[in-house]
Formats: structure tokens, C-alpha cells, sequence
């Protein structure tokens, strides 16, 4: 692989997951370590990121550094997984939504080459689609919220309204065991709920770190969502059986048929 397309796949990688770590490049990479040191030294010298103790993080990010998840790293595979499987359900020509969130945009990577039309408010979204020639891609607009790098509020709820998705793909950040999905935010929480209302088939990712967990604002019911996915490293198979609705496990570490 040449440099170039090294150091574009590095960048994609810290504006999806925030932080990498020199291990987890040189796997997906196939590439050595002394290889992606010296890519991150020259994409450091550039601005782009900032060096860290066996990895690197976007330069952005540099003063927000406690603020930074460690599973967002160690969780990419499991992402990698569920937007491979959340891919096998689609099928060309279907108009479909995207939420923002990491396993979003990995979804966003997984799809580029199929011809569908994508609605979406993620920024990273956009980034991952807006060059791909397959891709028919629509941005609802909004206000601009810095933590989630999504568009939001009354003008992307309403601009939702006027589109027929077949498909749903949402993010959350919790689902608790009496069958809540939840979100952080309370007006993120409302543009998710007004897509569902639109959507003739609805599917929520996730990996297995959000599962038995909650958060502030509700944004869904278990009988509301269609199809949950997330990865097979979750352990409580007994309680996935009376979540009310269907559970698929992606498999980490396999190839998923396309």
C-alpha cells in the first residue's frame, strides 16, 4: 500500500474512532510498526494528529484528551463487524438513513460502493460518502453540535419528514434491560425518534459495551426497533432472547459475505 493511501486511511480511522493505536494500524495496514510511526511522525509534522504513548489522536482532540474513551479504540473490530453484517441487509436502489456515532460511520465505509440513497446529519458521514459516485447522498441540515459531529434540532426534524426511508440505521448510546434505547442528548434523542417515524424498517447497531446500560433520554422502545446488531461478544445470551425484538450477533474477526 502506498503512503498516501496509508495516511489517508489513518485520518479516516482517528475521524471515526478519535484514537489508534500503532498496533491496531499496523493489523489493518499489514504493515510493520517502524512503517506506521513513521507515517504518524509525518502526518504529526503536517497537523493532522498528535502523537500519543503507542498511538495517535486527531490534533483537534489534543486538549480534550481526558475526555477520550478508551473502548472507542479497543471496540473497532467489534464496529467493523456489526456495519459488515448491518451490509448484508441492504440491497441496491433502497433509500436508507444513517445515524451519526462511530459504528454510523463505519457503516457509511462498509456501503460506499452500492448504489443507495443516503440521508444523513453526521459530518463523518458525509466525508466517508461524498465522493463515492454510487452514492445518492441527501444532509438534513440543522444546528451543528461539536460533540456528536451531526446536525440537529427543528430544521433537521422537519427536513426528515418529507423523505420515505426504507431502511434506518441509529445509533445509541445505552439499551437498558426493561427495552430502552437511549441517547446522551435530549435533541438528538427527538431526531432519531422523528427518523423511526418514517422509516418502514428500523434497525439500531450497536456494540455490546451499550447493552444493559442507560442513559439520559429515550428515544425508543424495544418493539419499536426492528432489528438490533450487535457483536457475539456480548455474554447474557438468555436476556437477548427477551429484548422484543430480533438480535443479530456479527461475528468479530469474520469475513461477512457481501
Amino acid at each position: 500500500m502506498a503512503y498516501n493511501t496509508r495516511h489517508e486511511e489513518i485520518v479516516r480511522l482517528l475521524q471515526v474512532m478519535k484514537e489508534v493505536s500503532v498496533r491496531t494500524l499496523t493489523q489493518r495496514l499489514n504493515v510493520s510498526e517502524a512503517t506506521i510511526r513513521k507515517d504518524l511522525t509525518q502526518l504529526e509534522e503536517q497537523a493532522v494528529l498528535v502523537r500519543t504513548h503507542g498511538g495517535a489522536i486527531l490534533a483537534e482532540k489534543q486538549r480534550n484528551m481526558s475526555g477520550i474513551k478508551d473502548r472507542e479504540q479497543s471496540l473497532l473490530e467489534e464496529k467493523t463487524a456489526i456495519a459488515r453484517t448491518a451490509r448484508t441487509l441492504l440491497s441496491a436502489g433502497e433509500t436508507i438513513f444513517i445515524d451519526s456515532g462511530s459504528t454510523c460511520a463505519l457503516l457509511a465505509h462498509a456501503v460506499k460502493d452500492m448504489h443507495l440513497r443516503v440521508i444523513c446529519h453526521s459530518v463523518a458521514v458525509i466525508n466517508e460518502l461524498i465522493n463515492s459516485p454510487a452514492i445518492s447522498l441527501h444532509v438534513l441540515g440543522g444546528s451543528y453540535r461539536t460533540d456528536s459531529g451531526s446536525f440537529v434540532g427543528p430544521v433537521s426534524e422537519e427536513n426528515v419528514q418529507r423523505f420515505q426511508i426504507e431502511t434506518c440505521f441509529l445509533g445509541t448510546a445505552g439499551f437498558s434491560r426493561d427495552g430502552l434505547f437511549t441517547s446522551q442528548n435530549l435533541i438528538e434523542a427527538r431526531l432519531k425518534s422523528e427518523v423511526l417515524k418514517v422509516s418502514r424498517r428500523r434497525l439500531v447497531l450497536s456494540d455490546h459495551s451499550k447493552l444493559d446500560h442507560a442513559e439520559f433520554a429515550v428515544f425508543a422502545r424495544a418493539g419499536d426497533i426492528d432489528i438490533l446488531i450487535t457483536d457475539d461478544q456480548f455474554s447474557d445470551r438468555a436476556w437477548m432472547e427477551t429484548v422484543g425484538c430480533e438480535v443479530l450477533l456479527a461475528p468479530v474477526g469474520a469475513e461477512v459475505p457481501r
